[in-house]
């Protein structure tokens, strides 16, 4: 793929600043973000309850990055940002840019401490999304999902969980949470994943036929491919060897390629209402 514009600047690099502080809880918050990983359980809660230690004692770059990893992210986040925009004054809204922060192996969030084993994520709590670039080597070598254009992907389904933040969608479920049992929960955070991977799709359309991305031959292909291997049933089968569905928190291998491809399509988000949608 190909981007066209100035990149983000809005990048805190955190890089090779071991965590940015004190871990919390004693590092409790990384064993249970390892163990929800493990049994395919959300326990991002638990971790956000924790007491936080200080923050931000390293140096953080803030801007564009020099190096070709960085610079590819900002690019994404350029993309997202200029499509977003567009998204909300059409709805009479004003889209609020969020702060990418890139980091090595922990990191300190508005949300509480988490490691890399997490993943990307989204702290509503901060308005940042978060990454440690190693994923980009595992998504490649664990799963099977390489490419500049799944890499996006990762990004832009982040970046669609800010965009519900700002809608109010997240706000819903937080307070949806108390009333219901675990199981019914999951069902519900595997709808807002799925919409997420959706804004992906609406991301890449929209991204596309404002002309600032070119998609090459084989990207949508990576998109899908990654969607594919970051799928509850599949992690499951691949961690303990057998998939619980109950436990689901982002939904099949089949329903993120599903919604992320229904984005793509359409580049309407009318179309994204995955909690009332029926649909796989």
């Amino acid at each position: 793929m190909k981007f066209f514009g100035k990149s983000s600047g809005n990048i805190e690099d955190a890089r090779g600043s071991s965590g940015g502080g004190r871990a919390i809880g004693g590092g409790l918050g990384v064993i249970v973000v390892i163990i929800g990983l493990f049994f395919g359980k959300d326990l991002s809660g638990l971790v956000s309850q924790m007491p936080v230690g200080n923050t931000e004692q390293a140096t953080v770059q803030k801007g564009t990055p020099a190096d070709a990893q960085g610079k590819f992210v900002a690019d994404v986040l350029a993309s997202t940002d200029q499509v977003w925009e567009a998204q909300f004054q059409q709805m009479g809204k004003e889209y609020e840019q969020p702060v990418l922060r890139l980091f090595t192996d922990g990191e300190e969030s508005g949300c509480g401490f988490a490691s890399s084993a997490v993943g990307p994520f989204y702290c509503p709590a901060d308005h940042k999304v978060y990454i440690d670039l190693a994923f980009y080597k595992e998504l490649k070598d664990r799963f099977g999902a390489a490419g500049d254009f799944a890499q996006a992907y990762v990004i832009a389904h982040e970046v669609g969980h800010h965009v519900q933040n700002l809608l109010g969608i997240s706000e819903k479920m937080d307070r949806a949470r108390s009333s219901m049992s675990e199981k019914e929960y999951n069902k519900l955070s595997v709808k807002l994943e799925l919409q997420a991977d959706f804004f992906a799709g609406l991301w890449a359309h929209n991204a596309q036929s404002m002309k600032n991305i070119a998609l090459e031959d084989g990207d949508l292909e990576e998109a899908l491919n990654a969607a594919n291997a970051i799928g509850d049933d599949k992690i499951q089968q691949q961690s303990q060897g057998q998939v619980v569905p109950d436990a689901f928190t982002h939904g099949t291998s089949a329903q993120r390629k599903y919604w992320f491809k229904k984005g793509f399509d359409t580049g309407d988000i009318n179309q994204g209402d995955t909690f009332k949608s029926n649909a796989l």
